[in-house]
């Protein structure tokens, strides 16, 4: 029994010393254009939210979610967001298949996350993906107003999807429209 315990033990020291040298040595990709391999993807977006689950403050919002906070996110959004995000106009930005792991695409797929997970994103980045941490750029409450929209943009009251229309041209999602099951939640 000792010697099958040792063999466990051994084989799982050289799998880990083997992958970290694979990629010390430059052997495994790094370019941000290239599909990487399922499981990657699934071990680092997996991370990202048991990291994000452990340290986010489960906090509610201090922001009330009024006509008027959600269309001051919609135009946060629009002036900070929306570059990598996608516009208002319901179109996919253009460089967000540039990024590693792919830009969620709010507008198109909107997240499934709780507030404060977004929240807690929107405040502090994430490392190595190109999302930057906005709370020394934006207040405490413009990121709660962004987090509100982007959890309320399925059903916004009727001024701010009047706002939306007027200022777009295009309706925003209602939330009865198909999106992807949990797109916002595996691409973060």
């Amino acid at each position: 029994m000792r010697n099958f315990i040792l063999g466990v033990v051994v084989t799982l020291a050289v799998l880990i010393l083997g992958g970290l040298g694979a990629a010390l040595l430059g052997f495994l990709p790094t370019n941000a254009n290239a599909t990487p391999p399922r499981f990657e993807a699934h071990i680092a977006m997996s991370a990202v939210d048991a990291s994000a689950d452990k340290r986010a403050s489960k906090a509610n919002s201090p922001v009330l979610p009024s006509a008027e906070n959600l269309i001051d996110g919609m135009k946060i959004y629009t002036m900070n967001c929306a570059g990598c995000h996608g516009g208002l106009d319901r179109k996919p930005s253009p460089q967000a298949g540039s990024f590693y792991p792919p830009v969620p695409q709010f507008v198109m797929h909107p997240s499934d996350d709780p507030d404060w997970h977004n929240n807690y994103i929107i405040r502090n980045g994430i490392r190595y993906t190109g999302m930057p941490a906005w709370d020394k750029v934006l207040s405490e409450q413009d990121i709660w107003k962004v987090t509100l929209f982007l959890s309320h943009m399925e059903k916004l009251p009727p001024p701010a999807q009047e706002f939306w229309k007027t200022t777009v041209g295009v309706a925003p999602p209602a939330g009865g429209e198909e999106h992807d099951e949990h797109e916002g939640h595996e691409h973060h």
